[in-house]
This record gives C-alpha cells, sequence and structure tokens, in this order.
C-alpha cells in the first residue's frame, strides 16, 4: 500500500514553502512530486489541506519522559515509554541518554538500547553517555560521587553497542587524547562536555577525533579575553557541531544570537535534554537521590541547579523562531536535518525526501504540532 500526502507545504532548500505531494511506501518516502503529478489508482490519499509538513525532529539528548528517567529504566520497556513521551512533540528519532552512573547502569543502558533497536523501538538511533567521565569543577547536577577518569581500559566498554550510533560526552582534560582517538576510531561520536579545558586542550581533542559540544555554553569554561576556553575553540572550529538548549533560561537568547553570528548554523543542533516530567503534570521528580522541581519549563534542585529541562523538542523549535529571530525554515532544520547529519545519518533521517524515512510532524503556521506520523503510520 502507498500513501499520497497532498496539499502540503513542505520547506525549500532556500526557505520558501512548496506545496508538494509526498509519496510514501511502507516506510519509506519514495518520491517528492509536483502537485499536478498524477496519483495511482489504489494510493491512499492523506489531505494536509495547506498545513506545513515537517520532517521529524531528531533529540540526541533525552534523558527522560512520560515519567521515566533512562538511568532509572535502562530496559526496552523504558525506551518505549520516553520515545511514546517525546513522539507527541514531534521527536521521531532519539538518543536515551545515560547521565552520569555506575558502570554497571552503563552497561545496562547499552544492553538495553541494543535491544530496543534489535526489536524496532519506534525511534531509537543509539545511546548517549553523558558522562561519568567529566570534571567536577564543571559537574553541574551531576553526582560527584560517580564521576571518574577515562582510562583505555573502558574503550571497549563504551564502544560495545552492536546496532545504532554511541554518543559519549566527557571533559577531554580527564582522559587522553589517545582514548580519545581509540573511541573515535571504534565509531563513537565523542563530544566535550562539564569540561574545563582550555582551548589548546579542545584544539587537540578535536584532531583526534572529537566532534563537537554538549549543550554548548552550559557547564564548561567561558570565552575569556585571555583564555578562548571550551566556547572558544567550539565557535572557531568550523566542522564541529553544538547542541544548544533554546528554552530562555540555560543561555540567554542573546549569547545564542551571538553564537550562530560567529558560526554556521548547519553546525548547531537543538537538543532538549529533556528530565522525566516531560509529558507530564509532574512538578517534582527524583534525580539520584535529589529531589528536583519543575518550574516555569526548567529543573532545578533546592539549590536552585539546573538539572536538565522541560522542553520538548516542539516548543525548543518554537522558542528558536522566537528568541533566536530564526526562520521557521531554519529552526525545523537544526531540530531534524542538522543532527541528523551530525549521526551520520543524514540519508535517511531529517528530511523529506526520496530514500528517508517516512517520519513527518503536520503543524500549523504557529509551528504548533497537529500531528505526527513515524515510519509512514499516524501515532
Amino acid at each position: 500500500m502507498r500513501t499520497a500526502f497532498v496539499n502540503g507545504r513542505l520547506h525549500g532548500t532556500d526557505g520558501s514553502t512548496l506545496v508538494r505531494t509526498v509519496l510514501v511506501h511502507e516506510q519509506t518516502i519514495e518520491a517528492v512530486l509536483c502537485p499536478s503529478t498524477p496519483i495511482a489508482s489504489g494510493t491512499r490519499v492523506v489531505d494536509l489541506e495547506g498545513r506545513r509538513l515537517l520532517p521529524g525532529y531528531v533529540d540526541v539528548q533525552v534523558n527522560g519522559g512520560g515519567g521515566v528517567l533512562f538511568n532509572d529504566a535502562p530496559t526496552i520497556e523504558g525506551i518505549a515509554a520516553i520515545g511514546a513521551a517525546h513522539r507527541r512533540f514531534g521527536t521521531t528519532a532519539f538518543l536515551p541518554t545515560l547521565i552520569s552512573d555506575d558502570l554497571e547502569v552503563i552497561r545496562r543502558g547499552i544492553a538495553a538500547v541494543d535491544a530496543a533497536i534489535e526489536t524496532g523501538v519506534p525511534g531509537v538511533l543509539g545511546i548517549h553517555i553523558e558522562g561519568p567521565f567529566l570534571n567536577t569543577t564543571r559537574k553541574g547536577i551531576h553526582d560527584p560521587t560517580r564521576i571518574r577518569r577515562l582510562d583505555p581500559e573502558l574503550v571497549p566498554l563504551l564502544s560495545s553497542l552492536k546496532r545504532g550510533r554511541t554518543l559519549v560526552t566527557l571533559a577531554p582534560e580527564c582522559t587522553t587524547d589517545e582514548v580519545i582517538r581509540a573511541l573515535s576510531d571504534a565509531g563513537v561520536l565523542v563530544c566535550a562536555g562539564h569540561t574545563d579545558a582550555t582551548c589548546s586542550q579542545i584544539e587537540s581533542a578535536l584532531r583526534q577525533g572529537m566532534r563537537g559540544f554538549t549543550h554548548l555554553f552550559n557547564a564548561m569554561s567561558p570565552l575569556a579575553s585571555r583564555e578562548p576556553g571550551v566556547v572558544g575553540a567550539a565557535l572557531l572550529d568550523p566542522c564541529s557541531w553544538c547542541g544548544i538548549i533554546v528554552d530562555g533560561r540555560h543561555v540567554d537568547p542573546r549569547v545564542l544570537r551571538l553564537a550562530l553570528a560567529a558560526k554556521s548554523r548547519e553546525r548547531f543542533m537543538l537538543v532538549t535534554d529533556a528530565m522525566p516530567c516531560v509529558g507530564t503534570d509532574a512538578q517534582s521528580f527524583m534525580l539520584q537521590g535529589k529531589r528536583i522541581h519543575v518550574r516555569d519549563g526548567y529543573c532545578v534542585d533546592d539549590a536552585g541547579t539546573l538539572a536538565g529541562t522541560a522542553l520538548d523538542m516542539g516548543r525548543a523549535v518554537r522558542n528558536t523562531v522566537a528568541m533566536l529571530g530564526l526562520s521557521a525554515a531554519d529552526a525545523v532544520r537544526i531540530a531534524s536535518e542538522t543532527p541528523a547529519e551530525f549521526l551520520g545519518l543524514g540519508a535517511t533521517h531529517g528530511r523529506i525526501a526520496a530514500g528517508c524515512r517516512a517520519d513527518f510532524v503536520v503543524a500549523d503556521d504557529a509551528l504548533e504540532i497537529l500531528e505526527v506520523w513515524q515510519g509512514g503510520r499516524r501515532t
């Protein structure tokens, strides 16, 4: 059975809006056609009535959702629940993310993701291991008792996922260039985060294959007059990728606008850093023994330390238009195509093009989500 999505407005590569017919066969986009192209008899037709048809969002940093924290539920069921919570907000592909924890939790998380992909849990692209190989100086909400140095003997564990992508966030100064090179050579995507590294240390790590930066500006050494720090290195390097949290709280929007002016926006990607409260009405939750409070869309502990977000990707896209002044097309792109490219999955995810997965968001002109289609099926 083929499905034709007709009368949908797509974003062109130049940001223009185009009315197109998208032909889907099973879970894959077969063709993107002019509206005058005849549709074969027997094709199911879905009339979008002029609404926006956007690629499904790709989120590489999802700690939890639907009342589930991945650290507490490193299981197939936990991953499925997190994915279902975020799907309603347009996220059709994601990396369940572990924050700093014991090695046994990491082993269980990797095994769960591998099994989830094998059994077809919708949207799972791999795993993000954020710590425990961090700098306690920039720990943020991470438990300092779990933070440790990244030694060479842990490379086999961190590169053991058989299916999907593995992203590891680490502090380069808390390991060696040789370990970063070994991880990169093993296919692991390495990002700097929760780090107090110097600009020179970051530049060295980039030469060893480090690929990007986790939640730029947050929990990292800042740009200063005599030491560019992690932020300066990130903005100077044209090839690395930067995750950004656009909730108006983690980073002042004016600072993010400066970053976008300093480096190609094609190297920025929206992330939510979402916690279990997303998709629920919960006003608090537990994180490794700490009570975390949800306040005005962000999460803090009793001391006021930020603890991830209550942000979903649909809201992040709308915030990017409202706070950063990007066009709808550009905001959608850094929530879909850019993170897919970062993961090396640009040929199959994050775009509405022949050969890509039929993952769609149907939205109105305000980018409010009306429908989500995953693998050619409405969810």
